[in-house]
């Protein structure tokens, strides 16, 4: 077998707060739910579970907080054997996401960022200095741009690749997009970075002689290659129960692929068919398949 790839995650760890309705109230009502659940979340963690799952030596980069759920994603980490040494303890409290969703698995999702944003440029560089073997760097938007950058930054002085996920969407800093390998978008963030639908046209145009992928849900994903050449990827059709940390899914397995070897295509495509599988279960992390079922889908 070829040797795991060592992926470091620079981003959020968070508690998700999830309720589950047939259907979201509107401003000034009150309904009533059908489940109420708590699960581990964080952008950053997601991915970094998901690479995990599939099998990459993964390095979390981060910020929790010296309270209960700061503990229960320790403990997490470790069952989930992903080094954490790297993550600091904060005066703030953990961040958390308070989710709903909807009877078509459709959500919305309101962060409180909390310790997430208590970890500065240094504590990231230091971090994607020192760890071995590196390969791949993975961050996200809910953690400040200063500390992804930092962290790229070193990452590209080491010969790695880096892999932004720009999520929740901000805009970014030239900076920033000057030390991302590859850009992955979902097909709202896409539109808001340039103010159109993603078509043949707009996506050919996007991010000239960079790597891109844009993720569009239950239509699967498109590749765009440095020259402007759009490759589509499929996806299984599914019954969707819940979409929550789909993205992220995505973002760990591809990242796992590509580091393992696979060319951009085949990654794309083994990411779309692990996501496709998370969105049939409830939750985030939770709704991730174990190794024993990737294998199945691989």
């Amino acid at each position: 077998m070829s040797k795991a790839p060592v992926i470091a995650v620079v981003g959020s760890a968070s508690m998700d707060l999830t309720c589950y309705a047939d259907v979201l109230p509107q401003a000034g009502q009150t309904l009533y739910g059908n489940l109420f659940t708590t699960g581990f979340g964080g952008k950053g963690a997601n991915q970094a579970v998901m690479a995990a799952l599939a099998g990459a030596d993964v390095y979390m980069v981060g910020s929790i907080g010296n309270d209960l759920f700061g503990k229960s994603l320790q403990e997490n980490f470790r069952n989930q054997k992903i080094n954490s040494e790297h993550v600091k303890i904060s005066d703030l409290p953990t961040g958390v996401a308070h989710i709903w969703v909807d009877g078509q698995g459709q959500n919305r999702i309101l962060i409180v960022p909390g310790a997430n944003h208590d970890f500065d440029a240094n504590h990231a560089a230091d971090a994607i200095k020192s760890i071995p073997g590196l390969s791949i760097v993975i961050g996200q938007c809910e953690v400040p741009q200063s500390v992804t950058t930092a962290a790229f930054t070193v990452a590209k002085e080491r010969g790695a690749l880096t892999i932004l996920n720009p999520a929740p969407y901000e805009d970014l800093s030239l900076e920033l997009l000057a030390v991302t390998d590859w850009l992955i978008p979902n097909e709202v963030e896409f539109e808001e970075f340039i103010g159109k639908a993603p078509t043949s046209e707009t996506l050919a145009q996007f991010r000239p002689g960079k790597n891109s992928i844009v993720t569009l849900g239950d239509k699967g994903a498109v590749l765009i290659s440095t020259d402007g050449s759009l490759t589509s990827i499929a996806t299984t059709k599914v019954q969707a129960v819940d979409s929550t940390g789909a993205g992220d899914c995505f973002i760990g397995s591809f990242s796992f692929s590509l580091g393992s070897g696979s060319d951009a295509q085949s990654a794309a495509e083994f990411a779309c068919r692990i996501a496709a599988f998370s969105v049939t279960r409830k939750g985030a992390q939770s709704s991730y398949p174990s190794a024993a079922e990737i294998s199945t889908l691989s």
